[in-house]
C-alpha cells in the first residue's frame, strides 16, 4: 500500500511540476522578483497539500511568532527532498542558495533561475564562498530572506552534521539575525528513498540568534538543532 501511494503521490508531484514549470517560464519574466516568489510557491504549496491527501504526511509549524519581518539568514538541517521546495512557500520572500548544475535542468531550471538563487559551484569552494557573500549580502538588502544549509549535505534522521561557518559570516556581515529551522522531514521523505512514510513532519523555528563570533555561533545553533530533534 506504501508503495502504490508512493507511487501515485510522485505522478502528481512530478507532473504538477512539470506544468508549473511551464507556467512560470511563460510568466516569470513579466512579472518582478516579488510577484515571480508568490506565484512559484503555489506549486511547493500544492505539493504538500497533495503529500497529505495521498501519503498521509502532515506538517505542524512551531515558533511561528520568531518569524523576523526584516531580512534574515536562515539555517536549517538538512534531511531530503521536503525541505528544498516547501521553505518556499514557508518563508517569504526567500533566496536559496544551491549547486548551479540544477539551474541546467531543463524547465524546472530555468523557472529556477528566475527565482535569483545563489548558484555555487560546490567544485571550487573558495569561490563558492566569496560568492555566497557577496551575494547573499545583496539578496538582504534587497529585502530577501537568505536560506542555507550549513550541513551542506543531506543527512539521515535524526543525525545532525557539522554546521559550516559561511551562514554565519553572512549574517554577521550584513548586521542580521540567524533564525534556526529544525524538522524531521527524513523520517517521512527519507532521502534518495522512493517510499513516503505517514506520519507529521515538525517544523521548528527558533528565537532569532545574533552573530558575533561565527565559529562559536554555528557551534551553537549546531547544538540547538540537535536537540530540537531530539524533541520530535
Amino acid at each position: 500500500m506504501l508503495i502504490i501511494r508512493s507511487a501515485v503521490f510522485y505522478v502528481g508531484y512530478l507532473l504538477s511540476g512539470f506544468i508549473a514549470s511551464i507556467i512560470a517560464c511563460l510568466f516569470g519574466p513579466f512579472l518582478n522578483l516579488n510577484k515571480r516568489l508568490r506565484l512559484f510557491s503555489l506549486w511547493p504549496k500544492f505539493a504538500n497539500w497533495f503529500l497529505a491527501l495521498v501519503c498521509n504526511i502532515k506538517v505542524e509549524i512551531e515558533g511561528v511568532e520568531n518569524m523576523p519581518e526584516t531580512p534574515c539568514v536562515i539555517v536549517s538541517n538538512h534531511q531530503g527532498q521536503w525541505e528544498a521546495f516547501s521553505m518556499q512557500y514557508l518563508f517569504h520572500p526567500l533566496c536559496t542558495l544551491l549547486k548551479r548544475e540544477l539551474l541546467f535542468i531543463p524547465l524546472w531550471g530555468w523557472a529556477m533561475s528566475l527565482l535569483k538563487p545563489i548558484a555555487i559551484n560546490r567544485g571550487k569552494p573558495r569561490e563558492a564562498l566569496l560568492q555566497a557573500l557577496s551575494e547573499g549580502e545583496k539578496r538582504l538588502e534587497n529585502g530577501l530572506y537568505v536560506l542555507f544549509f550549513p550541513e551542506g549535505t543531506r543527512v539521515s534522521p535524526g543525525k545532525v552534521k557539522s554546521y559550516s561557518r559561511s551562514s554565519f559570516e553572512l549574517a554577521m556581515r550584513a548586521g542580521v539575525p540567524v533564525l534556526p529551522i529544525s524538522h524531521n522531514s527524513g523520517d517521512c521523505w527519507p532521502a534518495h528513498k522512493f517510499i513516503k512514510y505517514p506520519g507529521t513532519i515538525h517544523l521548528k523555528i527558533g528565537k532569532p540568534h545574533s552573530v558575533v563570533n561565527a565559529k562559536e555561533s554555528s557551534k551553537e545553533i549546531e547544538e540547538w538543532t540537535r536537540n530540537s530533534l531530539r524533541e520530535v
